[in-house]
C-alpha cells in the first residue's frame, strides 16, 4: 500500500483549519507520522484521505474536518461590490467564498483544478443575497486558495454590511411591536 502526502496548506484545507494552526499541531508533534524534509512538512494521509491528529490533553474538542468534505465550493462574483469600489475608490473583496454553511470573503482566487460556471437565470442561487444567478462551482475535493490585497479592504462588503443593518432593523421593529402587543395586554 503507498501512502500518499500532501503539503501544510493542501492538509490545513482537508482539515478546515488555517495553516498556522496546522503548523502548530506538526511543532507539537500532533499530526501522527508527519515528517520535516528541509523546511518543508510531508503530512500522510490515512485510508479516508485524511491527515491524522491526536486529541490533546486539555481543553475542548478539536474542530478540525474528520471526513472527507461532501459540500462544493460555491463562487459569486459580488457586482454590487465592484460597483461600489468603482464609484467610491474602495477595494472591499468582491469574490464570495462558499463552502457549506461558511462564508468568506476576498479579493481573487486560484482554484487547484477543475471547475463549472453554472448560470440559472430562472433558478437563482438563494446562498447569495437576492439570488445568484451565476456562479461557477467547484469540487469538494478541490483546494480553492483564497488571496488578499496587501493594500485591500477588508471585512465583510458594503452590500452584506448594509444587508445585516437591515435585517437587525426589522429584527429590532418586530421585538418591539412585540413589546407593544404585551404592554397592552397588561
Amino acid at each position: 500500500m503507498t501512502v500518499s502526502y500532501v503539503s501544510t496548506t493542501q492538509a490545513a484545507f482537508l482539515l478546515n483549519i488555517s495553516t498556522g494552526r496546522l503548523r502548530l499541531l506538526l511543532n507539537t508533534g500532533r499530526v501522527i507520522d508527519a515528517k520535516k524534509v528541509g523546511r518543508f512538512w510531508r503530512i500522510p494521509l490515512n485510508r479516508r484521505g485524511m491527515p491524522q491528529i491526536t486529541p490533546g490533553r486539555r481543553g475542548p474538542q478539536g474542530t478540525w474536518n474528520k471526513f472527507e468534505r461532501k459540500a462544493k465550493t460555491i463562487v459569486h462574483v459580488l457586482r454590487k461590490t465592484i460597483d461600489y469600489n468603482r464609484d467610491y475608490g474602495t477595494s472591499y473583496p468582491a469574490v464570495a467564498v462558499k463552502v457549506g454553511d461558511k462564508k468568506d470573503y476576498c479579493h481573487s482566487l486560484k482554484i487547484h483544478g477543475p471547475c463549472q460556471i453554472v448560470y440559472q437565470p430562472h433558478e437563482p442561487n438563494t446562498s447569495q443575497a437576492g439570488g445568484a444567478r451565476l456562479w461557477i462551482e467547484v469540487e469538494p475535493e478541490k483546494r480553492v486558495e483564497r488571496v488578499y490585497f496587501s493594500d485591500g479592504d477588508y471585512g465583510p462588503p458594503p452590500e452584506v454590511v448594509q444587508q445585516r443593518a437591515k435585517a437587525k432593523k426589522s429584527k429590532s421593529q418586530k421585538r418591539k411591536a412585540k413589546q407593544k402587543g404585551k404592554n397592552r395586554s397588561n
